[in-house]
């Protein structure tokens, strides 16, 4: 089978490294759409296991299953807010919603009257991303209304950086400047700015917490900078078929790639329901041996076609699987070959193929679960 190995020593590795880049401030772990792909239940175990107690995920639902999973003292936010009719689904997660409006706020203290106690939350401001967060007219109104925040602990003030992936960006600081404004009219609590990005912005964006997300699954946090995070995945793609094609003959959907000398072809057991882009079509690459073989036409929806010509033959005689991601192809790379972006590569990752995970401590074989 196709296999994703998933290091979850690097995990607890890159929460080490943000830890340590953010210290003394706490670090949370981002474990939203199923832990990146790679499932909520083991990265949160493996980050608690290295002193997270802090996490975010981005609907109830996703609160709902990983609450058994964590801690009693664990505490777990929820970005997308009090979606109508999820306000006791909430409260009996133990979860802390992130109001970014005035309707999550008037859900949540409505719910705080019907159960009769305060209930915990975060508050969202939009610092200038334009996405979530309450606006400078509702901070205004919420604070200028001394019922507005009836029943609610306020237990942190957040916004979330635009581009704190690109450190020379003076949107940053002025998002930075926004953002405690806009936090001083508000009840004290604990803020929270910094992202992946804004971790690696230096202290003045480290707030009281920092939330990482893509650095901690491998990527990098910085575009044009040297990527400090050990690498979480391989995906090693299973050889279903080798054949040889006469110069001329074109090669998958569309035969839309023909040569003009003869190609040995080699057909892989992956394709786009298994999350690997069809925008690599004719232009990404897999390794074997170390050695770089081009995607020959178009990525199927369960294979695809790699031109193994200059691989040695020594090499193809004893190789079982193409290496996608790996020592000689990073996520980012694959990322911009296709167009896009790591977090889209991580969470478009399907559920077909085998996982190999490699534990913390202790042997490092790993075990391969299907």
């Amino acid at each position: 089978m196709t296999v994703l190995t998933i290091d979850l020593d690097a995990l607890a590795g890159n929460y080490r490294i943000v830890a340590a880049r953010a210290a003394p401030v706490p670090v949370a772990g981002v474990v939203k759409a199923d832990g990146y792909g790679l499932g909520a239940a083991i990265v949160a175990q493996t980050l608690a296991q290295v002193g997270c107690d802090t996490f975010f995920v981005a609907v109830t639902s996703e609160a709902v299953a990983l609450r058994p999973l964590l801690a009693a003292e664990a505490r777990l936010f929820v970005l997308n807010g009090v979606a109508p009719g999820d306000e006791h689904a909430l409260i009996a997660a133990d979860a802390i919603p992130v109001l970014n409006s005035t309707g999550d706020v008037a859900r949540w203290r409505t719910a705080a009257a019907e159960v009769g106690r305060t209930l915990k939350a975060a508050v969202q401001v939009d610092s200038g991303m334009s996405r979530l967060g309450l606006s400078d007219g509702e901070v205004a109104a919420l604070a200028d209304d001394p019922n507005a925040l009836a029943g609610i602990e306020v237990v942190l003030v957040m916004s979330h950086l635009a581009c704190g992936d690109a450190p020379d960006d003076p949107a940053n600081s002025a998002q930075r400047a926004r953002f405690a404004a806009l936090a001083d009219r508000l009840p004290p609590a604990p803020r929270s700015l910094g992202n992946s990005g804004g971790v690696f912005l230096g202290p003045d964006f480290h707030g009281d917490l920092v939330r990482p997300g893509i650095a901690l699954y491998g990527a990098a946090p910085q575009e044009g900078r040297d990527n400090p995070m050990r690498p979480v995945i391989a995906l090693d793609a299973r050889i279903v078929q080798w054949r040889t094609v006469p110069a001329g003959t074109g090669v998958g959907y569309g035969l839309t790639s023909v040569a003009d000398h003869d190609r040995r072809i080699a057909t892989l057991s992956i394709g786009y329901a298994d999350g690997w882009p069809r925008a690599l079509s004719n232009v990404g690459a897999a390794y074997i041996g170390g050695v770089r073989a081009p995607i020959a036409g178009r990525v199927s929806m369960d294979s695809l076609c790699i031109d193994v010509s200059d691989v040695p033959a020594e090499l193809l005689a004893t190789a079982t699987h193409a290496e996608l991601i790996g020592p000689h192809q990073t996520i980012d790379t694959v990322a911009a070959q296709a167009g896009t972006i790591a977090y889209e590569i991580l969470t478009q990752l399907g559920r077909r193929y085998a996982r190999r995970i490699l534990p913390v401590t202790g042997e490092r074989n790993g075990a391969c679960v299907s």
